[in-house]
């Protein structure tokens, strides 16, 4: 039987092929959750750079922790980085987590805040 850790690994690479043909050059959202903190960062996978990043662990942004509030202020936080920098349309990339909970308020605050995706 397969442990929790090798299904995660599955569901990332299933969701980051999907993202490769879908993403016709443009810049990739991506998220990661932890236990104690939600991050995530705009990575331009042609230029191999990372464009902008924020997590709840900045104390600017409060360091709130890891709950649905706290990454609803980090994705608005990310849209303010994003536009700033330039970048309008995304691509976004949950890795192995479901689209439920904080990964749902992280994508939801972006989109308010003029994130396309």
């Amino acid at each position: 039987m397969k442990n929790a850790r090798n299904l995660f690994e599955r569901r990332k690479r299933r969701v980051r092929f999907a993202i490769r043909q879908k993403a016709a050059g443009r810049p990739r959202l991506s998220v990661h959750r932890s236990n104690a903190h939600i991050y995530v960062q705009i990575i331009d996978d042609l230029a191999g750079k990372t464009l902008a990043c924020a997590s709840s662990a900045e104390t600017v942004l409060g360091g709130k922790g890891s709950n649905a509030d706290a990454a609803a202020i980090v994705g608005k936080a990310i849209a303010e980085r994003a536009v700033s920098v330039g970048v309008k349309t995304v691509v976004f990339d949950r890795g192995g987590y479901l689209f439920h909970g904080r990964v749902k308020a992280l994508a939801d605050a972006a989109r308010e805040g003029g994130l396309d995706f």
